[in-house]
């Protein structure tokens, strides 16, 4: 098993920043792939940005160049720098972990684009 908790949501103003952190905890040596999906009201969940254990990104088209995927191995952490933040990147936040075995989800967190 593993576990999953993200942190770092909130409200900000349209243009503003935020700073996501997700932590891995449990079994995972079976995880090589980090990554933060979003939901938002009425829609599918959807792929933001991922990243291997060796540090290689992938993003969604609507978040390039705007967002960054890092990961920390050390610290089983992996974190997403939102910048130039759009009304429409609302939306709950959910850490993603998978590798050999299952896929792990977080419990969500909340990023709400607003002035």
């Amino acid at each position: 098993q593993v576990q999953l908790v993200e942190s770092g949501g909130g409200l900000v103003q349209p243009g503003g920043s935020l700073r996501l952190s997700c932590a891995a905890s449990g079994s995972i040596f079976s995880i090589s792939i980090l990554g933060w999906y979003r939901q938002a009201p009425g829609k599918e969940r959807e792929l933001v940005a991922v990243i291997t254990r060796g540090g290689r990104p992938n993003y969604a088209d609507s978040v390039k160049g705007r967002f960054t995927i890092s990961r920390d191995n050390a610290k089983n952490t992996v974190y997403l720098q939102m910048d130039g933040l759009k009304s429409e990147d609302t939306a709950v936040y959910y850490c993603n972990a998978r590798g050999i075995g299952p896929v792990y989800w977080g419990q969500g967190t909340q990023v709400t684009v607003s002035s």
